[in-house]
């Protein structure tokens, strides 16, 4: 079986950008994360520990946007795939980040999309 846990809609701020001024003051970014999840031992143990808790995850994603400075949301995008990678249980991340306040009448997004064999 296959599990998917989202998390829409998470607000960061951080300064990210590659335009003058960008990365001088916070500015909004949502994400949106779709995690591929092994969820077999959760299933059976009804255990948060067994599972990828989506609180931990959001707190995570809120932290390295806020604490880290990038041109590129792609490159954002790889942190956080790579952190959130880390977790093994997880065997594919795709992550979007949107910059709503750069454009009138647009929003630009990057997706990020990584994964690992299965078994």
């Amino acid at each position: 079986m296959a599990y998917t846990i989202a998390i829409r809609d998470i607000r960061a701020l951080g300064k990210h950008g590659a335009l003058p001024g960008e990365r001088e003051h916070a500015q909004p970014f949502d994400i949106d994360l779709e995690l591929d999840v092994d969820l077999a031992r959760a299933r059976a143990s009804d255990d948060l520990a067994d599972t990828v808790d989506y609180g931990v995850v959001h707190a995570r994603v809120v932290q390295l946007v806020a604490e880290r400075s990038y041109a590129l949301l792609e490159r954002l995008g790889d942190e956080i795939v790579a952190d959130l990678m880390r977790d093994r249980r997880i065997r594919r991340v795709r992550v979007a980040i949107a910059k709503p306040k750069l454009m009138d009448g647009a929003t630009p997004v990057v997706c990020v999309i990584a994964g690992r064999e299965t078994d």
